[in-house]
């Protein structure tokens, strides 16, 4: 992630929740998250401009836990200030990592949070967790993976590959305070798991799926004439041995021709099969992290001043993103050692893009639909709730809107 990327709600913060059972203790989590950042000094840093490239430069300022106030995902970076790019903050029951893209991946970010929330229990409630949580070394947490498994290639190949063809894109009013909209989507695991098989396709399979079935139906007749174009970021640590927190994720990108919509999700299913069969194959999986690490460790690209190469990377940034019609990240199955389990409620994810996207995680029989998106209205994550109940599941939304602020995610 790359900060020429950067612009009005496209903030490209995450956020990571952990809801407990028991209301917050703001003391007890500052020191929590003291300790933590004791663990992993590298997250204390703050983004500076060099002459050819950002960089990342240690600091001495220390994070301070704040209740939640701010707008979901709210700006992090902010050039020529000196800032951290994490916040961490608490309502009532929830507990939030927010974290600019350009410190780490989700993977990355949940060990940071999962360390800091064993602290937390620990601290309150006088348990002791007896596994060992983090077993890889300070060197392999700040790796650079992308710098050990990056492979030359042609240039010009590389920088094409971040542009697309033009895909659907949502239409909709935008906020007008670019303000970032959260919607909560919760299932049962097993039960969406079950749906899955009996579909005999995987769950990120029906996910995907699901989702671009929800955008076809906010689709005009003249629109289906567009394809839908759905980005799957994938965690590289599945295909290259890295223990890093830093980011080390691609993207693989699911086509589907939405003029071949007969009415079915079945319809979409066979080709989002076959999509993910050919993109998460090592060979394409490689092409994919060649053509995002490309932007820093190409040579030639290298050699460019950052005030000309800010310009040429927004330029090739706005391109691929009318390539893309919105994103899928599932951060799967979280697990967290059975001391803490009596504690904890739920965990949940979302980022903020110029597309619309969602953020799966679920725990133990809970699944998390996270949705955030800079417009008003939230008709496609109303379509994919609707496609949700016809299959015969149970749903429970909640959303952060907006104008009662001060309500713990008031339902919609």
């Amino acid at each position: 992630m790359i900060p020429a990327t950067t612009r009005g709600a496209s903030t490209r913060v995450f956020r990571i929740v952990c809801e407990l059972k028991d209301s917050i203790d703001p003391e007890i989590l500052q020191e929590a998250l003291d300790r933590t950042i004791w663990e992993f000094p590298h997250f204390n840093v703050v983004l500076r401009k060099g002459l050819f490239w950002y960089y990342l430069d240690s600091t001495n300022l220390m994070a301070k836990v704040s209740k939640d106030a701010l707008p979901a995902c709210a700006p992090l970076y902010i050039p020529g200030r000196r800032t951290l790019l994490y916040r961490v903050v608490y309502f009532n029951r929830r507990i939030s990592l927010e974290m600019y893209h350009v410190l780490a991946d989700g993977t990355g970010a949940f060990v940071f949070f999962r360390r800091m929330i064993v602290h937390y229990l620990e601290m309150k409630y006088g348990i002791s967790v007896n596994e060992t949580i983090e077993k890889s070394s300070p060197e392999e947490k700040t790796d650079d993976a992308f710098r050990h498994f990056y492979e030359n290639a042609q240039f010009g190949r590389q920088l094409k590959s971040l542009r697309s063809m033009k895909a659907f894109r949502i239409k909709g009013e935008p906020d007008e305070n670019f303000e970032n909209h959260l919607v909560e989507v919760r299932v049962s695991s097993k039960a969406f798991i079950s749906l899955a098989h009996n579909y005999h396709v995987t769950a990120g399979e029906l996910m995907c799926a699901m989702y671009i079935q929800s955008l076809i139906k906010e689709m005009t007749v003249r629109d289906r004439q567009t394809p839908v174009v759905i980005s799957v970021p994938v965690n590289l640590r599945q295909y290259f041995p890295s223990e890093t927190t830093r980011n080390f994720f691609s993207t693989i990108r699911i086509t589907y021709n939405a003029a071949m919509y007969d009415g079915t999700l079945e319809s979409i299913l066979t080709y989002v099969h076959e999509g993910f069969g050919e993109t998460l194959e090592k060979e394409s999986i490689q092409q994919s992290m060649n053509a995002m690490a490309a932007l820093e460790y190409n040579p030639l690209l290298r050699a460019v001043p950052l005030l000309l190469k800010d310009p040429i990377i927004g330029s090739f940034a706005r391109a691929a993103e009318k390539g893309i019609s919105g994103t899928v990240s599932n951060l799967g199955r979280i697990t967290m050692p059975e001391e803490c389990t009596p504690y904890i409620e739920r965990f949940a994810a979302y980022m903020s893009k110029p597309d619309s996207q969602l953020c799966i995680c679920s725990y133990q029989d809970e699944m998390i639909f996270g949705y955030c998106d800079g417009r008003r209205d939230h008709n496609v994550i109303l379509q994919f709730v609707r496609i949700l109940i016809s299959n015969g599941l149970e749903v429970t939304i909640t959303s952060n809107d907006y104008d009662n602020r001060e309500s713990d995610h008031a339902v919609l």
